[in-house]
């Protein structure tokens, strides 16, 4: 990843599961909230419900691969945690840019908030 760093401490996980922002679809949701590095950092969680160790580690390098090829429309400077949603099984990492676009869109916007002038 070129902008990005792996996320591995569970501490910054649950910071994030209860402070951080949420986007997502049906094959998965990304929490997200912003750090002060000139980097992001990247999660990806999978729970047991998707299946056994084999659909799961797919899960996962099919996150991680949707995530390397959208990582340039990323604005810099967040910590972020994808979690597998239960329609991922049988999903390609293709099929995840729906997810990549919604979250860099919601993350921009999250940076330049329109403030209202009533």
């Amino acid at each position: 990843m070129l902008y990005s760093e792996t996320l591995k401490d569970p501490k910054v996980f649950s910071r994030i599961y209860r402070k951080g922002q949420r986007s997502g679809c049906a094959c998965a949701a990304a929490y997200y909230q912003k750090n002060r590095s000139p980097y992001n950092r990247v999660g990806v969680t999978v729970p047991k419900k998707i299946g056994g160790a084999v659909e799961r580690n797919r899960a996962k390098r099919i996150i991680r691969a949707a995530y390397r090829k959208n990582e340039l429309l990323m604005p810099l400077g967040y910590d972020i945690v994808i979690v597998a949603g239960g329609k991922i099984n049988g999903m390609k990492s293709t099929d995840l840019d729906i997810l990549f676009r919604r979250l860099s869109k919601d993350m921009k916007k999250s940076e330049n908030p329109v403030l209202r002038t009533d």
